[in-house]
Formats: structure tokens, C-alpha cells, sequence
């Protein structure tokens, strides 16, 4: 069965067999490594999970920490003058906030603003008698630069509809038929163009609650945080967050999310409650009559005593005040707003920073993410309920993408800010994570897995193919034997018989015993040189050595060739200098008379067409070491890719079933190794008819001079 099962195996079923094995193999194999990677890329992805946190609660760190700063301030800080020290010492002083430039570590901020119960809009840049700044130590054009930024900020609130203009408030006044009595009104132009909150916007877009009177005009500050920017006025083509598409490959989700604290991390989201301050304010005496109860106690200061001498006489007032957390927001021109509520003697004030979108986001979110590495491989998106107002990369040498299609990858982290900027989003999503060195590890591991199975696959291929062959020679080697024994013991017992029978005419009984005898030196041959394979296949093929001259190995060679060459009808011919002649070398006579005769035999077979029948036999110096024994025949000659195959072991040129000539295939073989254990060297070349067996051994050293 096993027999029968090898000799049905070829080239084709064992590529089929081996392509399984290694199949079955390297699916499992390519499995263990693909999940070793994806591990490997999930903790590279949760390390860079780690590194966008830490980013986000550093950014939050920070503006909270601006934020803190904006808290501690005093309600007073926003007016222009201040009372130093205690108020019974009646020393005035600018406010800081009253510096300018503006001076401050919030990037972008434009100023600050204040909008009383009455809907006045005033900033700390500005005195409340302007004809008077001088008095201040305010050059003429410092206080043109200071007008010109508070004209900004009205002009800003105004275009959002959370102040009015002068003739937004005429128009206002004509409609309710009311008239404004002020006791600036003899104040600049600029200063005249004083703002109050748009009422007829805000009622427009919000819904207005029941409140007291002094607070219906402060009712868009109630609902600025519920109110989303417009969309037509974004500065930017980045798109509302939900357009967004970011694979969430590695994103482990235990349940499906509930609300968006579901998929989305809050930090820090604490409520801050309101507090209480005792402030110390001036204030002219003028205004007492108009001026609602005030509470605790009161200075007045004499004219004399004021640090502006011509000022109207001034009253330092005591009270307390209740102050709200702030809250931030955004305006349908993209400004940012961070505002309070302040509440005195029941009524409210609000007031706020007014700050640059592009300045703010570049200096607290873009600087800090491009200053680590995550940067060269992940995207930053800021989002402000919902708008994605910018997207920072590393990427790109501009440092930020400028429109939605630029927006890809994978979510790597997203969280809000704590309050109050809990509408402000930071989402990272990272487009290249790096390989890291465990990932090369396993990366050269799956190479050298995978040479090492296609080389396995080639060396086992190769080794099946090698005994595929070699089973198929050694069958064709046993016809070929059976065939070669079969004919000649055929012949000779044929012979036999007849001339034993006594019916074989005595003028032909001498052809009938040469047959016979050369038939019995063909099985000769051809048992001489299974033996030597027998023990070449046992490692047993070791040449006794004998120093002979090439004339005495000549005459050996000849006396054994002549009579197979004669009797097939071919000439022999010999060639041999005189002084090769005389040249000794060191071999294996019988050896080298079993290899001339496998040549001659070879020659003979492979040229019994041709039409100059005549087998060569010469010698000649290759070098002035080497001496080369020489068969030529005339027949066609040796194709070129055949020459190596020609001396392994069972090869012949042509197919068992069709081949015209005799022979086993193991002559040549026998011939190249047993050439190759006495140190010798053989090849063959084409002459022009024919082809030409040479065979080379050393000299030996005292055979030239006899």
C-alpha cells in the first residue's frame, strides 16, 4: 500500500499536501500575531489616552486657574476709581482694571464691561466725567485709544444683540413715549452714544420671565448660556460635532450610552455657589435723589479733599453685595463672554470680559497641544455646544485644518471642561499611532516567521520533489536493469541451446561464441557497476591508490575498449604525446578502466547513428600539473542543460518508454563520483560533430623527471 501510495504521489499532489500543512499552520500562527499586535496597538492607544487626559486637565487647570483669578475680583474693580485703604482716610485711586493697554494673562481678552440696573454700559477704561480725564494723568490720546476700545466692546454687544445704541434707544423711547433725564449728559458724543440691553431682541429670541422691572433688560444675559451661536456667522467650515465621522475601533463601551456623560468624561464639574463682599465706592452727591436706599455707612468729602480739585463734591458709600459665579458663552460673532451677576441693594449688574475667539483658542489650547508629541499624530477638536470651532494637528504644517473633510481618524479621547465652561469640549482623534518597540518586536517576529515558513515550505518541497525523482529513477533504474540483464541472458542462453543442440553449422559455432562472450562481458559491466553503486550508496567507494605512467593506464584502457568498440562496428583511435606518455599519476587502475570504459560505452551508444562511426582516446598535459584523459565521439552531443544533469545518479536524457538506447543511467554517475574520490576532475564539452568526456588528475611530483 505505501508502495503503491509513493508512486502515485507527484509534483502537483505534494504542492497540494504541503500548501495544507503550511496553511493550517500559518492561519493559527498569523492569529496569534495579529492579536498580539492588536493588543499592542490597544495599550499604545490607551497610553495616548493617558497623554490627551493629562492635556485636557492641564488646559482646564490653567483657564480655571484664569478664571479663579477673574473671581477674586471685587465688584468695585470695575469702575474707574477705587477707594484705597479705609474710607474714613478719603484716598481715591484708579481701579487696576482701569490700566491700559488692557493687562491680563487671558489671551484675546478685549476688556472689560459692566452693565448696570438701568442698562448703562460702562468699562473701567474711561472716567465717568470724561471732559476730566486729564485730572487722571490720561493723555488726549491715550483717552482716544481708551474710547475707541470701549466703542469696540459696546459696538461688539450691540451687534449681538445684548446692548443698543443711541438710536436704538431713541427709537426705543419714541415707541414706550418715554424721556431720559441723565446726569452725564453733558458728556462727549461718544460717551453720550451710551448702550442698554436690547430688549426688542431679546424678546425676539427669548422667552422673557417675570421679573422685576430693573432686570427685564438684562433678560438675554439670563438666556445668553441656553442660546447656540448662529450658524451663518461661524468663522469657520468646520461643522457642528455630530457631522463629524471618527471610528471608535478601540473604544470599549460597557453599555450603551444614556446621556452624553455616557461617552464623554466631565472634569471637575463642581457648583460654585454665589458670595457676599463689603465694597467701598465714590460716588457724586448729585445722584443721592436719584439713588435707591442705600444701606450702612456714608462719607461725604468736601471738594477741597478730592484728588481731582474742580470734580463735584464726592460720597463715599459702604454696602454689600452678593456676587454670582461667572458663566461663559459665546456671541453669533464668535466673541467669547465671560460674565457675572452681581446683585446690590436688589438690584442686579452684570458684568464681564469680552474675549477674541482665535486669540483665546490659540494661546490656551493650541500652544499647549503642539508642545507634546501626541501632536504629531492626533487632531484636536475644540467644540462649543455642538459647533467644532477649531481643529489643531500636528500634521499639517499650518498647524490647524480648515475644513470638515480634513476631520478623520480615530476618537481617542473626548471630555468636557469643568464649569464654567462645561459647554467647551476638547475631542482628540489620533490618525497614526506609532508602532513603539514591542511593536517591532512583533513585526520582525512575523517576518522571521514568515521566511521561515516559506523557506520551510521551499526546503520540504524541494526535499519531497528530490525523493519523487529519485523514487521514479530508481523504478526506471530497476526496468532498466531488468532490461539490460534480461537481454543478454536471452541471447546467451539462446546461443547456448543451439550450440548444445548440436544445430549450429560449425563455420558459424566462432560468431555464435564471440556473441556469447560479449554479451557476458555487457552483464560484466553492467554487475560491476551495480556494485560500485552499492557502495557508493554505502560509503564504502575508497580508491586504492597506485603511482602508473599514463602509457602502462593507455594499454590497460585499450586492451579492455578495443574489442567492445570493434565489435559494434566503430573505429578506435589513439592520441597520446610522447611526454604525456612518460607522465605518472596516482589512481585507482581498476577505477579509472571501469570510467574510460563507462565513457566508451556511453560514447558508443549516444553515436550509433552517426555517420563518422570512430570513438577517440587521447591524453595530453592540461597544465604543466594536470594530465587529461580524453573520449571523443561524433555523434550529436550533449544539449547545454544537460551537461551538469547528465552525471547525477538514474538521469538520462531520454524518457523510459520511448528511449532508443540502452543503458541504466548510472554509468556517468558512477564515473563523476568515483573520478571525484581519486581527486580527479570531469566534464564535458561540444565539439563540432560530437561531444568530448575529459577526465583531469594531478601529476604526480616525480613523474616528470621519470
Amino acid at each position: 500500500m505505501k508502495r503503491n501510495h509513493l508512486k502515485g504521489l507527484d509534483k502537483g499532489r505534494l504542492r497540494w499536501w504541503l500548501s495544507v500543512f503550511f496553511i493550517s499552520l500559518a492561519i493559527p500562527t498569523t492569529l496569534l500575531i495579529q492579536q498580539s499586535y492588536n493588543r499592542l496597538k490597544w495599550e499604545t492607544f490607551h497610553q495616548h489616552q493617558v497623554m490627551a487626559d493629562e492635556l485636557t486637565h492641564r488646559i482646564n487647570n490653567h483657564l480655571i486657574k484664569l478664571i479663579n483669578a477673574e473671581e477674586q475680583r471685587p465688584f468695585t474693580d470695575y469702575s474707574f476709581l477705587n477707594v484705597a485703604g479705609v474710607p474714613s482716610a478719603n484716598f481715591l485711586q484708579r481701579s487696576p482694571l482701569s490700566q491700559f493697554p488692557v493687562q491680563t494673562e487671558i489671551p484675546g481678552l478685549v476688556g472689560y464691561f459692566q452693565v448696570d440696573a438701568e442698562g448703562r454700559l460702562v468699562t473701567p477704561f474711561i472716567p465717568e466725567d470724561i471732559e476730566k480725564a486729564g485730572s487722571y494723568g490720561i493723555a488726549k490720546s491715550e483717552l482716544l485709544a481708551r474710547t475707541d476700545l470701549q466703542n469696540r466692546i459696546k459696538q461688539i454687544l450691540s451687534e449681538n444683540h445684548l446692548v443698543m445704541n443711541q438710536a436704538q434707544r431713541k427709537r426705543d423711547k419714541a415707541v414706550h413715549g418715554k424721556t431720559l433725564n441723565r446726569p452725564d449728559s453733558g458728556l462727549l458724543e461718544s460717551e453720550q452714544d451710551a448702550v442698554s440691553l436690547d430688549e426688542s431682541a431679546a424678546s425676539s429670541k427669548l422667552e422673557k420671565s417675570a421679573t422685576a422691572p430693573a432686570m427685564e433688560g438684562q433678560a438675554v444675559f439670563d438666556e445668553l448660556k441656553k442660546m447656540s451661536p448662529a450658524k451663518s456667522q461661524q468663522q469657520n467650515k468646520l461643522g457642528r460635532l455630530e457631522d463629524v465621522e471618527l471610528n471608535q475601533t478601540f473604544q470599549v463601551e460597557a453599555a450603551k450610552p444614556k446621556m452624553a456623560e455616557s461617552d464623554e468624561k466631565l472634569i471637575g464639574k463642581v457648583q460654585k455657589k454665589a458670595r457676599t463682599e463689603q465694597n467701598v465706592l465714590p460716588e457724586a452727591i448729585e445722584k443721592e435723589k436719584q439713588s435707591s436706599v442705600y444701606p450702612m455707612e456714608e462719607y461725604r468729602l468736601p471738594a477741597a479733599s478730592v484728588i481731582r480739585p474742580d470734580e463735584k463734591p464726592l460720597r463715599i458709600r459702604t454696602f454689600e453685595s452678593a456676587i454670582d459665579p461667572f458663566e461663559f458663552s459665546q456671541l453669533d460673532s464668535g466673541h467669547f463672554v465671560l460674565f457675572r451677576k452681581v446683585w446690590l441693594n436688589g438690584q442686579r449688574t452684570i458684568q464681564g470680559l469680552l474675549i477674541e475667539n482665535d486669540a483665546f483658542l490659540q494661546g490656551n489650547f493650541s500652544a499647549a497641544f503642539h508642545a507634546i508629541a501626541l501632536s504629531q499624530m492626533s487632531d484636536m477638536l475644540v467644540v462649543f455646544q455642538g459647533n467644532v470651532l477649531s481643529a489643531f494637528t500636528g500634521r499639517s504644517p499650518r498647524g490647524y485644518l480648515s475644513s470638515a473633510s480634513e476631520l478623520n481618524g480615530e476618537l481617542l479621547y473626548q471630555a468636557q471642561l469643568s464649569d464654567p465652561l462645561s459647554e467647551l469640549q476638547l475631542i482628540f482623534s489620533i490618525t497614526q499611532l506609532p508602532v513603539g518597540p514591542g511593536g517591532w518586536v512583533i513585526i520582525g517576529l512575523s517576518m522571521v516567521l514568515g521566511i521561515v515558513f516559506l523557506a520551510g515550505f521551499y526546503v520540504m518541497y524541494r526535499l519531497g520533489v528530490g525523493q519523487i525523482n529519485l523514487f521514479n529513477q530508481q523504478q526506471d533504474f530497476v526496468s532498466a536493469v531488468s532490461h539490460e540483464l534480461k537481454t543478454p541472458l536471452t541471447s546467451i542462453r539462446m546461443y547456448g541451446e543451439m550450440l548444445q543442440a548440436g544445430w549450429v553449422e560449425e563455420a558459424k559455432k566462432k560468431s555464435y561464441y564471440d556473441f556469447i562472450l560479449d554479451e557476458s562481458e555487457r552483464l560484466t559491466r553492467l554487475i560491476n557497476n551495480v556494485l560500485q553503486l552499492a557502495k557508493m550508496t554505502r560509503n564504502d567507494l575508497q580508491p586504492d591508490f597506485k603511482s602508473l605512467t599514463v602509457a602502462e593506464l593507455m594499454d590497460g584502457i585499450q586492451s579492455k575498449v578495443s574489442t567492445q568498440i570493434k565489435s559494434t562496428g566503430f573505429e578506435l583511435k589513439l592520441s597520446c604525446s610522447q611526454e604525456a606518455s612518460q607522465a605518472k599519476i596516482k589512481v585507482n587502475p581498476d577505477w579509472l578502466m571501469q570510467i574510460m570504459i563507462n565513457l566508451v560505452d556511453n560514447a558508443i551508444k549516444f553515436s550509433a547513428k552517426a555517420d563518422k562511426k570512430v570513438i577517440e582516446l587521447g591524453c595530453n598535459f592540461l597544465d604543466n600539473s594536470h594530465i587529461q584523459f580524453k573520449v571523443r565521439d561524433y555523434g550529436p552531443g550533449v544539449a547545454k542543460d544537460q551537461m551538469k544533469k547528465i552525471f547525477k545518479l538514474f538521469y538520462r536524457t531520454e524518457n523510459e518508454l520511448t528511449r532508443e538506447t540502452v543503458g541504466t543511467g548510472i554509468g556517468l554517475a558512477l564515473a563523476h563520483q568515483m573520478t571525484m574520490n581519486m581527486k580527479g576532475k570531469i566534464d564535458v564539452v561540444n565539439v563540432k560533430p560530437g561531444a568530448e568526456f575529459g577526465i583531469a588528475f594531478s601529476l604526480d611530483k616525480f613523474s616528470r623527471n621519470g
